[in-house]
């Protein structure tokens, strides 16, 4: 018998329930997609009729185009959830992967220390940079899965390594001179002759790559079976540690990508560079109905979690509120929504 036909119910929540007297059933997370969806609607048409000029199709794209970065990482924060894991490095390996492709490719010619790099090619800077951050993932599973400390410890501990490293070689600042002259073409690559760049591309091919995994895979429902009950999967023949450690490799690798992206973008290293962007990762997939115990959610509600949060946050700066009072509205719809989550949910099972 196949590994897949032991799957709990909460490990199977990208499949449909049974037949009741209703017909078939919508399963629990299109019930929650369905849900995080509409909230953000409500949410956009709200403060397009308390905000000028809200309700645009630009403003529409911007609120997708200007947040690549947070939903990029929400791919590898979700499928770590899913799986009852945390990873809180993200934002720290967006610093540094971004500042060692700055420095791997600066001329060894440099006028001082921050101008000085290694004079790399810029796409072995690059593939250095990634492996640099991929470092830092390997890290992560080695400690979550063989000698078993918390998630939320680990990560919280290796965002501040990598971060410190960023610091320690831009010395507290950034680098931004004495770069080739095709370091930053990557990042501000423009797609079919629109002003859609490269990143934003990428971003939305992650997103479709990992619905699809999510999905359609063995590696996908054994996510959620890992999540759901460890233990079982772990009796059940699926090697636990060998998946958690592709998960934290492959969370790496997209903080990486990020971080080169963004260093190639604003042509710089800035050790500063993805702060609280763990942070935006983990409330985007809350906020899409993943459940932080594990083996519920879904990269397409965390899609829709993101949508919710750039409205809110969009919304409050074209109402000229203060930087405070923005946090406080951000918390305050951040917790209404999961609470309206798990209200729905919760009455819908009764």
């Amino acid at each position: 018998m196949s590994v897949l036909s032991h799957l709990p119910a909460g490990a199977q929540s990208t499949a449909e329930r049974p037949r009741d007297s209703g017909g078939r059933r919508m399963s629990d997370e299109s019930f929650i997609n369905l849900l995080v969806a509409s909230v953000a609607i409500v949410l956009f048409l709200a403060a397009s009729a308390m905000v000028p000029n809200f309700f645009q199709f630009q403003n529409m794209v911007n609120l997708v185009t200007n947040n690549w970065a947070v939903i990029s990482l929400g791919v590898g924060v979700t499928f770590l959830l899913v799986s009852g894991n945390f990873d809180l490095s993200v934002g720290g390996q967006v610093a540094l992967s971004g500042v060692l492709a700055v420095w791997f490719a600066q001329s060894t010619a440099g006028a001082n220390p921050l101008a000085t790099g290694l004079g790399l090619p810029t796409w072995l800077a690059m593939a250095c940079a990634l492996a640099g951050a991929m470092a830092i993932g390997g890290l992560n599973a080695l400690f979550v899965v063989r000698f078993r400390v918390p998630s939320i410890i680990v990560t919280l501990g290796t965002m501040m390594v990598a971060r410190g490293i960023a610091k320690v070689i831009t010395e507290g600042s950034q680098r931004n001179t004495n770069l080739p002259d095709d370091f930053g073409a990557l990042g501000n690559l423009a797609m079919f002759g629109t002003s859609i760049k490269f990143p934003v591309v990428l971003m939305v091919v992650l997103v479709l790559v990992a619905v699809f995994i999510e999905r359609k895979t063995v590696f996908g429902r054994l996510t959620y079976w890992i999540g759901a009950n460890p233990v079982t999967s772990r009796l059940s023949g699926v090697d636990n540690a060998r998946h958690l450690t592709c998960l934290y490799l492959f969370s790496s690798a997209i903080a990486g990508v990020v971080g080169i992206l963004l260093a190639s973008e604003f042509k710089s290293g800035f050790s500063a560079r993805g702060t609280l962007m763990e942070f935006d990762a983990l409330v985007i997939a809350l906020l899409g109905g993943v459940a932080i115990a594990g083996g519920f959610g879904s990269v397409i509600g965390m899609f829709f979690g993101a949508l919710i949060l750039a409205v809110v946050t969009s919304a409050a700066t074209g109402l000229v509120l203060s930087p405070d009072w923005q946090f406080i509205l951000k918390a305050v719809a951040v917790f209404l929504a999961i609470m309206t989550q798990t209200w729905a949910l919760a009455r819908r099972n009764r």
